[in-house]
């Protein structure tokens, strides 16, 4: 009986460890994240989350005005959009033409939340595509990861702060609310409004109730 409470008495203790070096590491690596600047020294590998509908349109205007040094971009869609692929390779062989060292892949991970679906059946959803982007994400291990409010770009932002957390690479989280948003945030902008290094906006009256966020205007 005393050797059990020893065993479970340091498992216990083990977790708690951890946990505190979990944490104290994520709470370091979004207290200076701002002053990670990757692309110093050559190109930028950009993970750039699409998502059905506007989203895509928005990423791809925001794209298109980023210079040829943001390359390669590996564009990641949810499994079920089915419009997004065939815009984002319209974009890439226009952009093809002006710069032929452009680079770019295309990745699928579930979906964590379709429109209406229930919040008890979502966090299954969402634990299934965080499952998905941990591996992906290690494998490219991008420099930036860059989205703008589809739910498929909160377990890849989240497998890219595990990167950092790990001490394998630091991965700058940039968001940029849709312009949609004028008075409230998306659910993915509440959550990464805390975890992103750059948080923009595109009206006023969002950053006045979002004071970390950065306003410049309309970007897209």
């Amino acid at each position: 009986m005393a050797l059990l409470y020893v065993v479970v008495s340091g498992v216990i203790l083990t977790a708690v460890v951890l946990i505190t070096v979990f944490i104290l590491r994520l709470f370091g690596i979004l207290r200076h994240g701002s002053e990670y600047k990757p692309g110093q020294k050559g190109s930028v590998s950009v993970l750039v989350v699409a998502g059905s509908g506007g989203h895509t349109t928005e990423i791809i205007r925001l794209l298109g005005s980023l210079s040829q040094s943001y390359t390669p971009r590996h564009y990641v869609i949810a499994d079920t959009d089915k419009m997004s692929e065939e815009k984002i390779r319209t974009f890439e062989a226009e952009r093809k033409k002006s710069d032929s060292a452009s680079q770019f892949t295309l990745h699928r991970i579930p979906r964590s939340r379709e429109v209406r679906q229930s919040w008890s059946s979502s966090v299954l959803s969402s634990l299934s595509a965080l499952m998905s982007s941990v591996p992906l994400v290690f494998r490219l291990q991008p420099d930036m990861v860059l989205c703008n409010g589809p739910g498929t770009c909160v377990p890849l932002c989240a497998a890219g702060l595990l990167l950092g957390v790990l001490g394998l690479k630091r991965v700058l989280i940039v968001y940029v609310e849709s312009i949609c948003r004028v008075e409230t945030l998306s659910l993915s902008g509440k959550i990464l409004y805390y975890l992103s290094d750059y948080f923009f906006v595109q009206w006023a009256s969002l950053k006045d109730k979002y004071p970390k966020a950065v306003y410049l205007g309309r970007l897209v």
